[in-house]
């Protein structure tokens, strides 16, 4: 388990080119991961020279599991309310993957390397798509509408 002093202080919610789980052989691999607590972000390094930060909300909203991707095209959960998640730890999966618990309680998606790879390559056009999926469910960054309860009648719920 990678935590405490090992840290450093769209329509589809991931694009069908982007795979949920499994190998590309030609995808490089991370030659180092670090978390970065204090700005909330993963640095990323692959052994073809490429890095990448990616912010922990990015990573949860991008998260790979069938809660947020669902088991099926149109069944995928637009993430909410997730500005301030924090990574409390990362677990490596195998060879090919690692396993982050989130704040939020969140720790069922399995990042392969393949996929750490398009989300750095993809980070701008991702987040800006998943900002605009966002303002027209007319949700928040700050506020988990997912989890918040049924409204029920009138405002303030007397019966005149």
């Amino acid at each position: 388990m990678m935590d405490g002093p090992n840290m450093d202080q769209s329509h589809n919610l991931i694009p069908k080119n982007i795979t949920m789980a499994g190998l590309d052989k030609n995808t490089p691999h991370p030659s180092e991961i670090k978390l970065h607590q204090k700005s909330r972000e993963m640095e990323l390094s692959f052994d073809d020279g490429s890095n990448f930060r990616l912010s922990f909300e990015f990573l949860r909203v991008f998260s790979p599991s069938a809660e947020v991707r669902g088991h099926g095209p149109g069944q995928e959960t637009l993430q909410t309310g997730k500005r301030s998640v924090d990574i409390k730890a990362v677990e490596p999966v195998g060879n090919y993957a690692i396993q982050p618990f989130f704040s939020d309680g969140h720790d069922t998606g399995i990042y392969s390397w393949d996929l750490l790879y398009r989300l750095g390559a993809n980070k701008d056009e991702l987040w800006a798509d998943y900002l605009v999926r966002l303002d027209h469910a007319a949700a928040s960054r700050d506020i988990d509408s997912t989890t918040l309860p049924p409204k029920t009648g009138g405002s303030c719920g007397s019966k005149h």
